[in-house]
């Protein structure tokens, strides 16, 4: 489990992954320059520059549905489970020639396929994961429709996009309040005394 800070954890993770991983040459021929950034949905909507970039953008989040199921109920546990949740990621492709667009996307596409999984060791450290913890990097299922909906509400037209969901992310419930528990009850029960207040 992690802090609040894991959502963005996981999307800077991946990119400076992918950054790092990427290579001068490949299949005998030079890579075109490619910058990686991660970019917020309103970073996404301005209007881009000449480089050739990756860009991964979170659009949506949702609360993980096994994890819901999974909810041990408030009145009772003296923990609340930790909040799980599924990021939805959009790998956008930035180039001014098909090659520079295309190239760096194939082998961004490759390198997720071949290392889906991001391990203590690959998360980024402000989130405090647990050395035990993993995040899945699967490609999601978006359709047409929906991808044109999110890109007819930003400003440039259409980028070559991918969607990736990354789960599971699971954050530490708040710890309770440093009120001090109650070990100790005491009831008085009688008759009242003569003059003694209501």
């Amino acid at each position: 489990m992690a802090n609040i800070r894991a959502i963005h954890s996981v999307g800077n993770s991946i990119v400076t992954y992918l950054r790092n991983t990427y290579p001068d040459s490949a299949g005998g021929a030079a890579m075109p320059a490619c910058e990686f950034a991660l970019m917020s949905m309103a970073e996404l909507a301005a209007p881009p520059d000449d480089n050739n970039r990756l860009a991964l953008s979170l659009y949506r989040i949702t609360v993980n549905e096994h994890m819901r199921q999974q909810r041990p109920d408030r009145a009772s546990a003296e923990q609340p489970a930790p909040l799980g949740l599924d990021l939805h990621f959009l790998l956008s492709a930035w180039g001014g020639t098909a090659p520079d667009e295309q190239l760096p996307l194939a082998w961004a596409l490759r390198q997720l396929y071949l290392h889906p999984i991001l391990d203590a060791s690959s998360l980024s450290p402000e989130a405090g994961w647990a050395s035990d913890e993993v995040i899945q990097i699967i490609p999601a299922e978006l359709s047409n429709e929906d991808l044109m909906r999110i890109w007819d509400a930003l400003e440039p037209s259409y980028r070559l996009s991918v969607s990736y969901i990354a789960r599971l992310v699971r954050i530490d419930p708040d710890p309770a309040a440093d009120a001090r528990p109650v070990v100790a009850s005491r009831f008085t029960h009688g008759a009242q005394r003569p003059g003694s207040a209501r």
